[in-house]
This record gives C-alpha cells, sequence and structure tokens, in this order.
C-alpha cells in the first residue's frame, strides 16, 4: 500500500478562532488545556497521524489554501460561518459536523439541521430522534449519536484518592442565561442552590456569578436569588478536579433536559471520586450505571435530598465512588473516552 497516496487530510474547524494554527492540539497551552480539555483533540491527531495515516489541521490551513487535485475532508465542531465558503470546492468533502451544545445554548445550530444534513455526510447531535429539537425537513438518515469526548482514560489521581473531603456539595459552574428556555436547567440549578444554602449545604465556585451588570445576569431567577448566591460564591478556581476533590457531593445540573445529553460535568465528578447529584439526560440510566450517580429527580424536594445524603454512611458512599471508578473500565466509558477517533473513523 502507498502510504502517501492513501494519506487523508484532515482539518478540523473549532468553534473558536483562539484555537487556529494547530493550537487546538497543543497540550502545553495552560489556558486553552484547561483541565486537560484538548487531551481528545491531541489523541485524535497523533492516533490519525501514527504511521503516516493522515494529516491533521485546524481548519483555518485550509480556508486559507489554494484549491488543489488532493481531496480534503472538513470536519466542523459547531461553526455555521465557515462551511459555505468550501461547498463550490471540489477537492473538499464536507464530512461531518458535531453539534456539541443543546438548543438552549446554541438554537441556531438546530435550526440549520436540514442544510446541514443536506451538505454533510452526517452530522452528529446528542440524540437523533427530535428530543429537543425540531425534525422538520432534516435528513435523519444523516443524522448520528454524538458522545461528548472525554480527556482522561481513568481517575485522576491524586485527586480520586482525597480523603480530605467536607460532607457538603459543591457547584461548579459559570453564570449564564439561556439564549432558549424551553426544558433549560439553569434556573432550575439556582433555585436548588438557593435551597440548599438555607442549610448552608453548599459552596459555588464559576465565572460571573457576581457580576450583577452583565448581560448573562439579566433575568429572574439570578436577580430572585442573587444575596443567596453571593453568600455561597466562593469565586473561580483554577482546577475544577481540585475543587471537586475537596467535597463528597456535587450538584451537577446539564444546561437542558433532553435525551442523550450527557456532557463532561458528570465524568468530572467521577474522576475525582466525587459523587454527582445529578440532572439533564432523561435516559442517563442507558449511558451509566445509576449506581455511580444520584438522580436528583427521585427526589419530591431538596429537603428530601438533603435527608438522603445526610443518612448515607461512609462505606455507602466509598461505594458510589468505587462504581463510578469501575465504570471507568467499560465500554460504555469508551464511547466517550474515543468519541473523535470513532467518529473520524466512521
Amino acid at each position: 500500500m502507498n502510504m502517501t497516496t492513501n494519506r487523508r487530510r484532515i482539518y478540523i474547524d473549532p468553534s473558536y478562532s483562539a484555537y487556529y494554527q494547530d493550537r487546538l492540539f497543543d497540550p502545553s497551552d495552560k489556558v486553552l488545556n484547561r483541565d486537560g480539555t484538548l487531551l481528545p483533540f491531541v489523541r485524535l491527531k497523533a492516533s490519525l497521524e501514527s504511521q503516516g495515516r493522515a494529516e491533521v489541521h485546524t481548519a483555518d490551513y485550509l480556508l486559507n489554501a489554494q484549491v488543489d487535485s488532493e481531496i480534503k475532508e472538513y470536519w466542523s465542531l459547531g461553526l455555521l460561518d465557515n462551511y459555505p465558503k468550501l461547498l463550490g470546492r471540489m477537492d473538499v468533502r464536507l464530512k461531518g459536523f458535531l453539534i456539541m451544545e443543546p438548543p438552549v445554548v446554541a438554537p441556531r445550530l438546530y435550526k440549520a439541521l436540514p442544510e446541514l444534513t443536506k451538505h454533510f455526510d452526517h452530522v452528529y447531535v446528542h440524540n437523533t430522534v427530535g428530543d429537543g429539537y425540531s425534525l422538520k425537513n432534516v435528513d435523519q438518515s444523516r443524522l448520528k449519536k454524538f458522545h461528548w469526548p472525554q480527556p482522561n482514560a481513568d481517575v485522576i489521581e491524586p485527586y480520586w484518592s482525597n480523603e480530605d473531603r467536607q460532607n457538603r456539595i459543591v457547584v461548579i459552574n459559570g453564570n449564564h442565561l439561556p439564549r432558549s428556555f424551553r426544558a433549560q436547567l439553569y434556573g432550575k440549578r439556582i433555585k436548588v442552590m438557593a435551597e440548599l444554602a438555607k442549610s448552608d449545604k453548599v459552596d459555588l465556585y464559576g465565572r460571573g456569578w457576581n457580576q450583577w451588570w452583565s448581560h448573562r445576569s439579566m433575568w429572574p431567577p439570578y436577580w430572585r436569588h442573587y444575596r443567596t448566591l453571593m453568600s455561597i460564591y466562593k469565586g473561580t478556581c483554577e482546577s475544577k478536579y481540585e475543587v471537586l476533590s475537596r467535597y463528597n457531593f456535587s450538584l451537577c445540573f446539564e444546561n437542558m433536559s433532553m435525551d442523550g445529553y450527557v456532557t463532561e460535568k458528570i465524568f468530572d465528578c467521577l474522576y475525582a471520586g466525587t459523587i454527582p447529584i445529578y440532572m439533564g439526560a432523561k435516559d442517563i440510566e442507558n449511558y451509566l450505571p445509576q449506581r455511580t450517580y444520584i438522580d436528583f429527580l427521585k427526589f419530591c424536594t431538596v429537603k428530601a435530598l438533603e435527608e438522603f445524603l445526610a443518612g448515607l454512611s461512609i462505606g455507602e458512599i466509598t461505594d458510589m465512588r468505587q462504581a463510578g471508578k469501575e465504570f471507568m473500565k467499560t465500554e460504555n466509558y469508551k464511547n466517550y473516552y474515543k468519541s473523535l477517533l470513532n467518529i473520524v473513523n466512521d
């Protein structure tokens, strides 16, 4: 086999230009690679380029290049602006469009599905049945299930083994205003934090919570609970894993309630040995064993949740943490760890 002739030329278009010039694959950048965010892309490039099988770059190198005779693969990580520039190029194939965000964050992407499924070989979404979005005029044969890429193959030491933990609940989230309000959980997250604060059970970390003048703060749930949020707010954090490792529990709410929508939030908890109190994907039990998390929907009130947590023994907490660690060895977890490679090799 002629490895040069069969070498794939792959170009990935990240969501932000800060990742251009191949910075998407640079693990040494402490800002862009905070908490190992870039590791799935680093692994993807290394695996595809091994033994000369492929050449992988960010899409700015393609967008600025002259047309030539070699076929190039274009993959977008949710950017709508660039692919129309490539529609007339005979040397470019629009291979895949990945929609990582839910409709409450990026409604434009879901409204664009009819066009995206017309031009791309495949469009990857959290669920292919239209839960949370419309399938009108969408070529459903081109939709494929998306698993959120994960950076680590196992739990993260020494965070997972840290035994000096507070028997409290930590929340690590930025303050955001949803762009769509259908099935959004931003407001629910704020309301539950406010309830937990009454019993002094919760600490909040993340960006933007103290910025009352910001656009992201301009909605009723934030202002209704502003004083309470400030009473539990601990500021930003250098490493979410380090902060998580200091707590037994984490309030782990996705941005939206939607089938298949499982992000890094729950895996961050498992990496650090912190038990997630989860709400988000309505079918979460199809993706993670029930013993690895606490299902918030099983409790009628926040008070009932507090009573349940107070009744957990050290042994029960240890068993749940261990179950999360064991999950990392399963094929279900590998769907997330190997997500990008599986997609590109599909």
